[in-house]
């Protein structure tokens, strides 16, 4: 029974019956760095001691000994279906790397506990965990001296990628909800967001059968006790009715969507329904054609992922 397949998701996992999972992807990671790399320097740090859990923080070098110098905050959650990847690996290093060198802000890269050994909505509670740990340091006295001397709370925002996005949506709605203490996010960054349902949202949305099957196998892998499988409300945030979107947390929002990517439409989707809903903010899609799910991420020296730093950065810089 060890060795049967339950759900093969390669390239990047496969669970057994037995409840065990090989991560095929993801598990390399790379130090920090005080070095800088593009101009950027590194480390990480401990925001959840009960559960050893640790975010990394990237500086630009030059403004690292101006004592000060505020920049924005960007907080980043990465993707892998809640199962696969870290905030350590190589993948995001160099993305972020990338932002922070583009963008002139202090980056804080979180990890958080992944399914299916501990599933959803863990890895939501460990985000907010990362959240409401960033801003100890709202009046300078947290305990981590670059957020204190160099964040601006007046320019927070939360961004991630896949599920990443997925999360940062939550965080945001659950902030404004919970009316966390001294929380001002100013933006959210959805890059290709990790949203689903069992029926298509509109006729562009083109699903087939072996894609489809995925997602709900990688849902039914992260959220095993869910009830509404693809249709869970942690999920379905655009083609749910019971979804509203109006008490998002922030003023502006940049969803970034890729031509061949699934979840397209699900993006597309997210814009739309924010535009029609009561919340008062302003919200832009950048769509990047002919590529597919976090191609930026795969093949960062193309044109097309520089354009995603780029906008990114621009977002930020506004």
């Amino acid at each position: 029974m060890n060795s049967e397949v339950a759900f093969d998701r390669s390239p990047a996992y496969r669970v057994y019956k037995s409840g065990r999972i090989e991560r095929l992807l993801g598990e390399t990671t790379v130090p920090p760095s005080l070095n800088p790399q593009n101009g950027v320097v590194s480390k990480d740090i401990i925001y959840s001691p009960e559960n050893n859990l640790s975010c990394r923080i990237y500086l630009p070098e030059k403004i690292s000994d101006v004592t000060d110098k505020k920049l924005p905050i960007l907080i980043y959650f990465h993707g892998g279906g809640f199962i696969i990847e870290t905030a350590f690996s190589p993948t995001y290093h160099t993305f972020l790397i990338s932002t922070v060198a583009a963008a002139n802000c202090l980056t804080i890269s979180v990890d958080y506990r992944r399914a299916p050994e501990f599933p959803i909505p863990i890895p939501y509670e460990d985000s907010w965990d990362s959240l409401k740990w960033v801003l100890t340091h709202i009046d300078g006295t947290g305990p981590e001296n670059w957020i204190n001397k160099h964040g601006d709370f007046g320019k927070l925002y939360l961004a991630g990628d896949s599920a990443g996005g997925n999360i940062a949506h939550h965080l945001t709605i659950r902030a404004k909800r919970e009316n966390l203490e001294k929380s001002i996010i100013s933006g959210i960054i959805l890059i290709h967001p990790y949203f689903w349902g069992k029926t298509p949202i509109d006729e562009l949305e083109i699903r087939d059968v072996a894609r489809t099957q995925g997602v709900e196998g990688s849902w039914r892998t992260a959220s095993p006790n869910s009830k509404d499988g693809v249709d869970d409300p942690w999920l379905n945030v655009v083609g749910s009715d019971d979804s509203d979107l109006s008490g998002l947390g922030c003023g502006r929002v940049l969803v970034m969507v890729a031509g061949d990517d699934l979840f397209v439409r699900q993006g597309w989707g997210y814009a739309a329904k924010l535009k029609k809903s009561e919340w008062e903010g302003e919200v832009e899609v950048m769509e990047t054609k002919d590529e597919g799910h976090v191609f930026h991420l795969k093949n960062p020296n193309t044109d097309n992922a520089r354009q995603v730093v780029k906008k990114l950065a621009e977002f930020i810089s506004k």
